[in-house]
């Protein structure tokens, strides 16, 4: 008796595979020589690591003075940027725990990658409030460990306390359900390896066998560490935005800010995946397994959070104005109409307005647009973080004190180099190991291979039935 075969489902892997090609072609970029776009790209990246350990050296030598703080903006680039890094390391855990929970097929071609970018977007985040603190070495008081010096204790109420507990989960369970899905495909990579490769790749295999006892207990924490991320997602943005909004700051002091930072964060985090996964497709020749439904699929996401950070932007002017207290109209009419007017109008045209030219199917499946609007999204969300923190502190009560901030060469180092670092781990990572799972490409492939599903198998299952009613009458 014959499947039944969709004509609606579009297939997610294309090339009629088989299990034989999947991990030729996943492997083959660990296995290969780096391609020249690959060393001038780890060049690049290299560059901007160098730029970042230099101007990492700078501050901590000549103190938080080189940047261009002042008594009034006390937070500038570097809380812009760590947020920001924090919320590009949302989308991985994201697409991975929730959407294996609730069994999303399309998840398996972007995962592995989404997953790599958490890990080393919430690296990133975590080295500004250490640099920020101007004497890194005080980093230790941030931990509670007993010690003869009195009552010499991290304020537990803070909310810059809670940061370093939330991060630090979030980024141990982030990088366990990682590794977690890479032990198999490093298995697999150990097999077709010989000398040290196989050695290496032995060691990070774990000893694993493929056994279904193995398979059974891979699934049971993959599912455990699933149910544990979820509520993650959710908390770690949610205290990040505690640190605006349990200050009683005009502007800051406000109940939304939790939502709407887990909104931005998604948002943010998915266009980066797309910003990844859109040069990986093209540099490791794996348009046959990241095909066009992705990229439809995670556009979708992004035209709904975009719409609900719009949403959320609406509802705080609506409400500065319904208060009636008049520091806070004053704060959000000078995010409009002040001097970092630029900044408003520039994230409100990244973030809500250019997003919502996904609602057409046509450029929702553009690689170009793709690429082009997954960069101008995280550029608005940029913008949206540097709003909600200069412009709200650069106007307090005392107008003796207003000040206008503008970052130093070192506080843009510090930036252009983060991203540096990021790519410089993010490409070592895609020479490693496989950039998409081969055990889960695998898992779907009778599901939603194109031989499968889609046009082509109803013409398969055409020419089948002709075939067998030739047979029949005993025609050759």
């Amino acid at each position: 008796m014959s499947a039944r075969v969709s004509p609606l489902r579009e297939p997610l892997i294309l090339g009629n595979k088989n299990y034989h090609q999947i991990t030729e072609d996943i492997c083959a970029p660990t296995e290969r020589a780096p391609s020249r776009q690959w060393i001038i790209g780890f060049m690049i990246a290299v560059a901007g690591l160098g730029l970042y350990l230099f101007s990492v050296i700078w501050t901590v030598w000549n103190g938080i003075g080189s940047w261009n703080l002042n008594r009034t903006i006390g937070w500038g680039w570097d809380i812009t940027n760590f947020v920001w890094w924090v919320g590009i390391g949302h989308a991985g855990t994201l697409i991975s725990a929730i959407l294996l929970l609730l069994r999303q097929k399309w998840r398996t071609g972007v995962n592995r990658a989404a997953e790599a970018m958490t890990i080393f977007a919430v690296i990133c985040a975590g080295q500004f409030p250490i640099i920020h603190m101007g004497r890194v070495w005080m980093a230790i008081f941030i931990f509670p460990y007993p010690n003869t010096r009195g009552p010499l204790w991290p304020n537990f109420n803070s909310p810059l306390f809670w940061d370093v507990f939330a991060i630090s989960t979030y980024f141990t369970v982030s990088l366990l359900f990682w590794y977690t899905g890479l032990v198999p495909d490093f298995a697999t990579v150990r097999d077709r390896a010989t000398g040290w490769r196989r050695k290496l790749y032995d060691n990070l295999a774990f000893g694993w066998t493929g056994s279904a006892k193995h398979w059974q207990r891979w699934e049971a924490l993959s599912l455990v560490l699933a149910g544990i991320s979820t509520p993650l997602v959710l908390s770690v943005h949610t205290i990040v935005s505690f640190d605006f909004a349990t200050s009683v700051i005009p502007g800051w002091h406000t109940t939304i800010f939790p939502p709407y930072f887990v909104a931005g964060a998604i948002f943010s985090g998915f266009a980066m995946v797309q910003t990844l996964m859109l040069v990986v497709r093209k540099l490791f020749k794996l348009e046959d397994y990241i095909t066009l439904q992705h990229v439809e699929s995670m556009n979708k996401v992004i035209v709904l959070t975009g719409t609900i950070v719009g949403v959320a932007y609406l509802t705080e002017l609506f409400i500065a104005w319904y208060s009636g207290y008049i520091y806070e109209q004053f704060a959000f009419y000078n995010r409009a109409m002040g001097i970092y007017w630029w900044s408003y109008f520039g994230m409100m045209l990244c973030n809500v307005l250019s997003p919502q030219i996904f609602w057409v199917k046509k450029y929702r499946r553009d690689l170009w647009v793709t690429f082009f609007m997954s960069i101008f999204i995280n550029i608005g969300m940029w913008f949206e973080r540097f709003v909600i923190i200069a412009t709200t502190l650069a106007r307090d009560y005392l107008p003796s004190s207003w000040s206008y901030y503008s970052p130093s060469w070192v506080e843009i180092g510090l930036f252009v180099g983060s991203l540096g670092l990021f790519f410089t781990c993010f490409l070592i990572f895609a020479r490693i190991a496989p950039v998409v799972a081969i055990a889960e490409i695998k898992s779907i492939l009778k599901t939603m291979g194109d031989q499968y599903t889609g046009v082509n198998a109803l013409n398969k299952k055409h020419d089948d039935h002709d075939l067998h009613t030739e047979d029949a009458h005993g025609h050759h």
